[in-house]
């Protein structure tokens, strides 16, 4: 199977490109530039492309990103500290993010004869992102059908759509994905925060992967402090 994969530079996709390389054919990897607040995670897409021996592409949707205001992630706006699953990390909403990623992923991959657009959505995204969840992803592998009928059959891949983050750290250490060559942190500073929802969550699947962390945190703490506010 040729597989397109969406790779943001994060940990997920990064693991997500090694599997796909390990068990299908890459025809690429794709990234997507929508006017987020930093874009050093894009530097660590091109590094996997280039890792893996792939084509990478850029998409400039920045027109389109400027119309979706409101998030953390592309306004001027605190980015908060806490865990993952805190109703404080809506602001991070990119409203209909991974639908238009997609569905420009699917008509290149069309274009280009793929068979797959793989994506890294995993089930830590469910608890605040909508079209993280599996009911999306099963909708717009039915919407995509019907878009293409009788011009391309293209299968959208989301391997990691039911599992934890902790089980991606565990399947990227088996698909030898050099973790410390990925980028989470929403802040994009010389090293990861520690502090905010992404940095908490991937320091906290590591710790129940029982793998160790190579990644440099300016908090190495806070992650403890965050998980014990939620449970509690």
């Amino acid at each position: 199977m040729n597989c397109l994969v969406i790779c943001s530079g994060g940990l997920d996709s990064v693991s997500l490109a090694h599997r796909m390389a390990a068990q299908h054919t890459l025809s690429g990897l794709i990234s997507f530039d929508y006017g987020q607040r930093h874009q050093k995670e894009l530097t660590f897409a091109a590094a996997c492309a280039q890792r893996l021996a792939v084509g990478h592409q850029i998409i400039d949707i920045r027109a389109v990103g400027n119309g979706l205001s409101g998030s953390a992630l592309t306004d001027n706006l605190d980015v908060p500290d806490g865990h993952y699953a805190e109703d404080t990390m809506k602001i991070t909403v990119v409203p209909n993010r991974n639908a238009i990623m997609l569905a420009i992923a699917f008509g290149i991959a069309a274009a280009q004869k793929a068979d797959a657009v793989a994506t890294a959505v995993h089930g830590g995204d469910h608890f605040i992102y909508p079209d993280c969840r599996p009911g999306f992803i099963d909708a717009f592998q039915t919407m995509q059908d019907r878009a293409m009928e009788g011009y391309a059959d293209v299968k959208l891949l989301a391997p990691y759509v039911n599992v934890s983050k902790a089980d991606i750290v565990t399947d990227g250490t088996r698909h030898n994905t050099p973790f410390a060559q990925t980028w989470s942190c929403y802040k994009g500073g010389a090293h990861h925060c520690g502090r905010c929802g992404t940095c908490v969550e991937r320091r906290e699947a590591f710790d129940l992967a029982g793998i160790p962390d190579p990644t440099i945190y300016e908090d190495d703490s806070f992650w403890r402090e965050a998980i014990a506010r939620r449970a509690g």
